[in-house]
């Protein structure tokens, strides 16, 4: 049986640790702030637990309010704890790959948590494995222990300097080992990660501050690109990464990835998305005689949002969002899924009929879903559908950790503005240029990643741009 394929970008990873004086409920400390960063990955999770230098940990496929019990997180007590909830961008979907990886090492234990991409984790692997290095897994953060490991000698700061030497790509990291809690940026910050502090004092980081939102924890900082922040006894410590590297910021946390709730390298979210509808609407003044706005759920909403206070055309929900359907939602028969039944979305017919609509979305992947849902608004009555994105056209893979199909499946790769129109069924199509998108950022001066709109990467890929890299 076919499996449900969404038409976005897959979410890639989120990582979360906490260091306190508590250690009866760190763990549940890191389970609530996993909770809130759910979104960046659903095919699994786990927790480490660091209990004075002893790790222990939990692990399982699936969401994380499914894989962990009550039980099982007061079982799981320490001072320190990391957690990780995981899309495969590299590696397969299983459980051998799920995270946190603890690797014992000697005399010593490390549980680490990845979020991101290596584009030379495969030469690397080759090198280490030449030289008599087994691998237990197919993940890229693998690679990453057993480097920490072959450079520990010199102490894990100057190994994790040594490692953001070695390895090209991206990567957010949340570690631990004796008495420290870790947490490392690539030195272009592609990945986010941030620090809050607890009311009792202690810390923690995060992908995203909805996850210290969760915590009660106050947002303190980002993390920067290329920092090593090392954290113990409720002391912190800041190191750098020797690198020419320039911050190239990954956009598309703007545009899709990141929850609007959250506070991304200054940037509020929802306020960055709402100023993509603004402009939007700016574009359209005058052109188009609309009734009502209205988003593709979820992540259109904000964009949508701005565009109606921007127009004065009212906001109103037309597209009703089924919430329990994962990933693996499977069409029952070959003739469903030739019919493209879909329950994923309903429309909501009284807001829609006889109406001219102003459709927006945050992206348009394969055209798939989106002339699904404009056939669907036209069905339900809707007299025109006009489709607005709020961002650039996205014409090239991502190799840095989100899960993008082979270019010549990406629309915009292959076919004009009006050429889409047609496709999708539009009475017009506008996307964002990407100047207008760089307007969207409070300061785009402080250094973004936008090759998944111009194909600028900031660093040499292993792979031609036509191909992706592949889950192996």
């Amino acid at each position: 049986m076919t499996l449900y394929q969404s038409d976005k970008f897959k979410d890639e990873c989120g990582v979360m640790g906490v260091l306190q004086d508590t250690p009866e409920n760190t763990a549940a400390y890191v389970y609530l702030g996993l909770y809130a960063l759910q979104h960046r990955g659903q095919e699994s999770c786990g927790i480490a637990v660091n209990n004075d230098t002893e790790i222990t940990q939990h692990r399982g496929m699936g969401l994380v309010g499914d894989v962990f019990t009550s039980e099982e997180l007061r079982k799981q007590k320490g001072d320190i704890a990391i957690g990780h909830v995981r899309y495969s961008t590299a590696g397969d979907s299983d459980i051998k790959n799920a995270q946190p990886l603890t690797v014992n090492c000697k005399d010593w234990q490390i549980a680490l948590a990845h979020n991101g991409n290596l584009v030379n984790a495969d030469a690397i692997k080759n090198m280490l494995q030449d030289d008599g290095v087994i691998f237990m897994t197919s993940s890229d953060t693998e690679v990453i222990a057993n480097l920490i490991a072959r450079n520990y000698k010199f102490g894990i700061v100057e190994a994790l300097k040594r490692v953001g030497q070695i390895v090209k790509g991206a990567y957010a990291l949340v570690l631990t080992m004796g008495d420290m809690l870790i947490g490392v940026r690539d030195p272009y910050g592609l990945r986010p990660l941030c620090l809050g502090q607890l009311d009792n004092g202690g810390y923690a980081l995060a992908s995203e501050s909805c996850a210290l939102d969760a915590i009660n924890a106050k947002f303190v900082r980002d993390v920067e690109p290329g920092e090593i922040i090392v954290i113990s006894d409720k002391n912190i410590e800041s190191y750098k990464i020797e690198s020419w590297a320039k911050p190239r910021r990954c956009i598309f946390e703007l545009v899709y990835f990141a929850r609007p709730d959250s506070l991304i390298d200054g940037d509020e979210v929802h306020e960055s998305r709402a100023r993509a509808g603004k402009l939007l609407a700016k574009v359209d003044e005058g052109k188009i005689n609309a009734d009502v706005v209205m988003a593709v759920p979820d992540s259109g909403v904000s964009a949508a949002i701005g565009y109606a206070e921007e127009s004065g055309i009212p906001y109103g929900v037309g597209l009703i969002k089924n919430r329990y359907i994962g990933r693996t939602f499977i069409q029952p028969t070959q003739s469903m899924r030739e019919e493209g039944v879909d329950i994923k979305l309903n429309v909501l017919r009284s807001n829609v009929e006889g109406k001219s609509v102003v459709l927006i979305d945050d992206s348009i992947v394969r055209g798939t879903t989106s002339k699904r849902i404009v056939d669907k608004l036209k069905k339900a009555g809707a007299k025109e559908v006009h489709f607005r994105v709020a961002s650039p056209p996205t014409s090239y893979s991502c190799f840095f950790g989100i899960d993008t199909p082979n270019r010549d499946k990406l629309i915009s790769s292959k076919l004009s503005m009006e050429e889409i129109k047609d496709f999708i069924g539009a009475d017009s199509l506008y996307y964002l240029t990407i100047d207008e998108l760089k307007q969207t950022v409070a300061d785009f001066d402080k250094g973004y990643c936008m090759a998944c709109f111009n194909g600028d990467y900031p660093m040499e890929v292993p792979f031609k741009e036509e191909q992706v890299r592949s889950s192996k």
